[in-house]
């Protein structure tokens, strides 16, 4: 099985930066990918980015330019920096393990923007 656990939420003025890390543990050899997710109050969860094992990414087109998602294979984190933040990135956001046919979540952590 595998366990993910999100960290570095937190609230942030508009034009701003936050970095959330997403540590994996057990299986990880048996991920093929990873990504974050987010939900905002009333709306469904969205996606945001995505890193294959292969090292691919991809972008949800209201985050290009202004989110990067990495990874350190070394510790089994995977990162989301988030730059130029605005009010409308304002969610839960949560960390994604694709494991052969499945998904697994994180617990989620709170980005807030707001002046």
């Amino acid at each position: 099985q595998v366990q993910l656990v999100e960290s570095g939420g937190g609230l942030v003025q508009p034009g701003g930066s936050l970095r959330l890390s997403c540590a994996a543990s057990g299986s990880i050899f048996s991920i093929s990918a990873m990504g974050w997710y987010r939900q905002a109050p009333g709306k469904q969860r969205e996606f945001v980015a995505r890193i294959t094992s292969g090292g691919s990414t991809n972008y949800a087109d209201s985050v290009k330019g202004r989110f990067t998602i990495s990874r350190d294979n070394a510790k089994n984190t995977v990162y989301l920096q988030m730059n130029s933040l605005k009010p409308e990135d304002t969610a839960v956001y949560y960390c994604n393990a694709i494991v052969g046919f499945r998904n697994v979540w994180g617990q989620g952590t709170q980005v807030t923007v707001s002046s």
